[in-house]
């Protein structure tokens, strides 16, 4: 029987259109035709990237918006049409198809009209000069891309253009028994990039995870240490890998159900020295003053150094946000910073690419807390060298952008 390769990813597409799903989680609660799945997730993955341009292309044949639905087939039917090289007839036929089993017979002209029409060509040549054009065509809120501009100049184009470098595995054992399957070694020890990879039961034992390259790198600037703080931790990447060079690990967590994580990662990957606790990081607890030798702070952020891994961010994250976002990251930083012992070191880092967030973060702290101060780190992996911290960016570090600080608290 031959399925309609439209209707999985419309289904998913609609959750996060209309309900605001993050896209991993939208695509773990929809039920999906498994011999197709890669199929569905390298549309839905597809259409997220390149939404702002779809967009467009809409309003260049449609002034008159169309609804949701309309506009998600539509955005479906356009990736299909110029990134999969589909046959146009196939895709409309689809497309219409699909509108008429959602009951939306009476828009299928239109849906046929606009997809026999579509040229890629008369729209590219009708796009705005200058920033709004650019972040049309790379399908980058208008706004990041200016404050890209701002920070990075004439490379802010390829950061916004970055693409995630494939599937970052991190192994513990039996890596050789899949490095023959087309892959990037990374700096890292361990851990490889695949261009494809299927989990199998090596991931259930424990012999490998999913972990990416930003996170990998932010751990490999941590000193060996007894006891280490990860005061953001779910689901638990950073607190797993590491508790094999501490001695003991402990992971506040905010949410209930995100420190099930936590507890679920360790278990598989084997790993004992861990205690996983739910604890709100910005509140003050006295038990733990000056406890820890070091404490790890990954602040919730933007994470617009994440895109390529989770297009949906560019649909969601506002330019409002920064201001709020600011204020949690620095009252982490004023809370946490009371935990590290004397002599212990501090760690502040983002999945973020904008100095909003990291120097400027890390400036204020040490403005307000003198008995910090900063120490100087490296790293194998390219970055570039900020006042306070390393700045990982995604077209030079496999489509990955963080940023990493240590602060030492003075004896």
């Amino acid at each position: 029987m031959l399925t309609n390769p439209v209707y999985d990813p419309f289904q998913i597409l609609t959750k996060i259109y209309s309900d605001g799903a993050h896209v991993k989680q939208a695509i773990a609660d929809t039920y999906i035709e498994e011999q197709y799945r890669s199929r569905t997730v390298k549309i839905v993955y597809g259409v997220l990237e390149n939404d702002l341009y779809f967009d467009y292309c809409i309003r260049f044949y449609a002034p008159k918006a169309p609804k949701l639905a309309v506009r998600t087939i539509l955005k479906i039917s356009l990736y299909m049409l110029l990134y999969m090289e589909k046959k146009r007839y196939m895709i409309t036929d689809c497309a219409v198809d699909l509108c008429k089993k959602l009951g939306k017979s009476g828009v299928s002209g239109f849906v046929n009209a606009f997809l026999r029409r579509f040229d890629k060509n008369a729209v590219d040549s009708a796009l705005p000069k200058g920033v709004q054009g650019k972040a049309i065509a790379l399908s980058y809120p208008q706004f990041a891309l200016e404050m890209l501009q701002k920070e990075y100049g004439e490379r802010a184009e390829k950061i916004a253009a970055a693409k995630s470098g494939g599937v970052s595995v991190r192994f513990v054992s039996g890596a050789e028994n899949y490095v023959q399957k087309s892959h990037v070694k990374t700096p890292f020890d361990g851990n490889y990039i695949f261009e494809n990879f299927v989990r199998d039961e090596g991931f259930d034992k424990g012999e490998y995870t999913f972990q990416s390259v930003g996170s990998i790198a932010i751990c490999d600037c941590v000193s060996p240490c007894d006891s280490l703080l990860d005061c953001c931790a779910a689901p638990g990447g950073k607190s797993v890998l590491l508790a094999a060079k501490c001695g003991h690990v402990t992971s506040f967590e905010l949410h209930e159900h995100r420190v099930e994580l936590i507890t679920q990662y360790k278990r598989r990957m084997g790993v004992e020295n861990i205690t996983e606790l739910q604890k709100d990081s910005a509140a003050f607890d006295e038990k733990y003053e000056e406890k820890f030798d070091a404490v790890l702070c990954d602040a919730p952020c933007s994470g617009y150094g994440t895109i390529s891994e989770n297009p949906d961010i560019k649909l969601f994250r506002k330019k409002e946000d920064f201001a709020a976002l600011a204020k949690t990251q620095r009252s982490i930083l004023d809370t946490v910073c009371r935990y590290v012992k004397k002599g212990g070191a501090l760690y502040y880092s983002t999945c973020s690419l904008f100095q909003c967030e990291n120097d400027e973060t890390v400036g204020a702290f040490l403005k307000n807390h003198p008995d910090f101060v900063v120490e100087e780190l490296q790293s194998p992996l390219a970055h570039d060298i900020k006042k306070y911290g390393l700045q990982f960016l995604p077209d030079t570090a496999y489509g990955a952008g963080f940023y990493v600080s240590k602060l030492t608290r003075k004896l």
